[in-house]
């Protein structure tokens, strides 16, 4: 096994919070295809919101292979949060997934239905075909929300080896609390205190 830790401190006075936060990361390495996270935090002094989640673009093509709208992805999520204009959460709404293009309950492709969006525990899986060879990746974590990121913002990114990426050359599955939940009561708490522990895991086991 594998290991990488990583420690910041986050300081009231930079990042505008009430307290100072203690976060850390550790990547865990089990086996060739299993890839684990886990990010816990306290904080120091006073009552702080936590949300933490990580934004790693995955795409199961070779480097600079070019979209993910035809990858196949599942969610096992029956409900979504409702956003306004603004992509935020203003209503504090939670409504079933169901008849909406973000059911992805059954596997479909990501961009059959990417046009038609504007704005339990999770778990997802997403697999692609590449010249017969089928690449799998599935995620599981202990946060009641998952939110899927299709790179719509990236605009000619240089990667490595000078690979340029675009919109919608990747994804994201960050899982974590709901958002803007200091807001709305009826969502779960992200409130810490301090003595107590934020703890969030992410397994990711890849398949070929």
């Amino acid at each position: 096994m594998y290991s990488l830790n990583n420690h910041i401190r986050n300081n009231k006075l930079r990042a505008g919070f009430p307290g100072d936060l203690d976060a850390y990361v550790t990547h865990r390495l089990s086996s060739p295809y299993v890839l684990g996270m886990h990010m816990n935090a306290t904080v120091l002094n006073k009552v702080t919101p936590v949300n933490l989640l990580q934004h790693t673009y995955w795409n199961l093509g070779r480097q600079g292979s070019g979209d993910v709208l035809g990858h196949t992805l599942q969610l096992f999520v029956s409900r979504y949060i409702v956003v306004d204009e603004e992509r935020l959460p203003s209503s504090g709404r939670v409504a079933p997934v169901a008849g909406t293009p973000l059911d992805f309950r059954a596997p479909a492709p990501i961009g059959a239905r990417i046009g038609q969006v504007t704005g339990g525990r999770p778990r997802a899986r997403v697999r692609r075909g590449l010249r017969r060879v089928r690449r799998a990746m599935e995620l599981w974590a202990n946060q009641p929300a998952v939110h899927l990121y299709t790179a719509n913002w990236l605009n000619n990114t240089e990667g490595k080896a000078g690979k340029v990426y675009g919109p919608h050359s990747s994804f994201c599955l960050e899982t974590q609390g709901y958002p803007d939940a200091v807001n709305h009561h009826e969502f779960p708490s992200q409130t810490l205190r301090p003595g107590q522990v934020y703890n969030h895991d992410m397994l990711f086991k890849f398949s070929f």
